[in-house]
């Protein structure tokens, strides 16, 4: 039996279709396309002519690489397909020079897919919930919204005191997050993105479309204090509901809420908080050194 990898192109879509992943209307194969072009590349693991596994990555921002659209066909599971695929990945994605960086985010009960992580050595970070609502009046007190920042010298000063300062990550799109630099704070997105920040200026509130089938306004608050903070809510909810205004098509707000966070949050909020999402990463150098163990 012949046993190869090689990246995937559109006309394997037929191979996707053949597989038996277990997983009804999968949005891979709708999107099969824009995922083999572009940014987005896409391996395959054969058995003779038979596709047994899937995955591939996503480029954000020139030097990060994530990892996704992991699928394998249940017939042939167990055989750890799945992690000699992932790990030509990896090693394709790092070919790239600018690449210094790999990350994979999976939900926290998905036991396959983080097994098959961990056994290749990227390490997680704490689980965050992906925060979902239309309606955030449970949180809001009737206070005044934060002040708009103008200033690109005062954005920079929030971004690199609260990140780049501490090599945080740093939500850059709705389910990607990645280790803060100045790569993600180019100064056409900074202009894009809303910054606001309290009355006394101990805390800033970023706010930003995004579009992931569905409308969002993605919020990023790097604290923990959300149920606490005066006007904070009313100023997040002034900007939903001008992106609805503007938005065809169903719109939410999504926020990253640690599980501990979340607890916080009143007994009558309208959040919905599925399984809390868990990042595995690893950097070009740390992958070199497990390579040589």
């Amino acid at each position: 039996m012949n046993k190869y990898i090689r990246m995937l192109n559109t006309d394997d879509l037929v191979n996707f279709e053949e597989m038996d992943t277990g997983i009804e209307d999968d949005y891979v194969e709708r999107i099969f396309h824009r995922l083999s072009t572009g940014n987005h590349r896409l391996y395959g693991l054969f058995l003779d002519n038979q596709m047994v596994s899937m995955g591939g990555y996503t480029i954000f921002a020139d030097h990060f690489a994530m990892l996704g659209r992991l699928r394998s066909d249940r017939l042939f599971r167990g055989n750890n397909f799945a992690t000699e695929l992932i790990s030509y990945i990896i090693e394709e994605a790092l070919q790239l020079t600018k690449i210094q960086w790999i990350g994979a985010n999976t939900q926290m009960d998905n036991l396959p897919a983080r097994r098959v992580l961990e056994k290749l050595g990227l390490i997680p970070h704490e689980p965050l919930h992906g925060a979902i609502t239309k309606d955030t009046s449970a949180l809001e007190t009737g206070s005044k919204p934060w002040t708009p920042i103008h200033s690109l010298e005062r954005k920079k000063f929030w971004l690199n005191q609260k990140y780049l300062n501490s090599f945080s990550l740093f939500p850059y799109e709705v389910y990607y997050s990645f280790p803060a630099s100045k790569n993600l704070f180019q100064e056409h997105d900074l202009m894009n993105w809303s910054f606001y920040e309290n009355e006394d200026q101990t805390r800033f509130l970023i706010t930003k479309k995004d579009r992931k089938g569905d409308h969002y306004l993605h919020i990023v608050y790097p604290w923990s204090d959300i149920s606490s903070q005066k006007g904070l809510w009313e100023t997040i909810s002034t900007d939903f509901r001008h992106l609805t205004e503007k938005s065809e098509g169903d719109t939410y707000i999504w926020m990253d809420l640690s599980v501990e966070a979340a607890k916080t949050l009143p007994s009558n909020h309208n959040f919905e908080l599925s399984s809390p999402w868990v990042l595995y990463e690893v950097d070009r150098n740390m992958w070199d050194k497990n390579e040589d163990l």
